[in-house]
């Protein structure tokens, strides 16, 4: 597991401006360094998408170590569609990722796991 997942909030004029110097440091063949991490043009999209819920479902990953979806749905009293429907968007974003279940069982396929300890937050002024 990593350490800490960078999340950055750029305006979009400041993003889009990055991103030319980039191309421009790129077509002159010079080398730019890969910057990872997430990206927000607000704090108000970070808030939207870093939900309560969502929160709660990381911290829950991290501190019990569900064996699976539905343990993690009831460690957290959510709906376990509501759960997994979470779970994909963290997992599209990096921020979760599946395991093979430590007990099979016929439902319990595979078991979250969340790859970062801590999420920072950079704001660009």
């Amino acid at each position: 597991m990593s350490g800490t997942l960078t999340i950055r909030i750029k305006p979009v004029e400041k993003m889009l401006a990055d991103f030319r110097r980039t191309f421009k440091a790129v077509e002159q063949g010079r080398r730019v360094s890969l910057r990872s991490g997430a990206y927000f043009t607000s704090i108000e999209a970070a808030r939207n998408f870093f939900t309560r819920g969502r929160l709660a479902l990381l911290t829950a990953i991290r501190r019990d170590r569900p064996g699976s979806i539905s343990e993690l749905a009831r460690i957290v009293n959510r709906n376990l569609k509501s759960v997994q429907t979470d779970l994909k968007v963290l997992e599209k974003h990096g921020l979760v990722r599946f395991r093979p279940a430590p007990r099979p069982r016929p439902r319990a396929r595979k078991a979250p796991e969340a790859p970062y300890r801590e999420i920072a937050l950079r704001i660009a002024i």
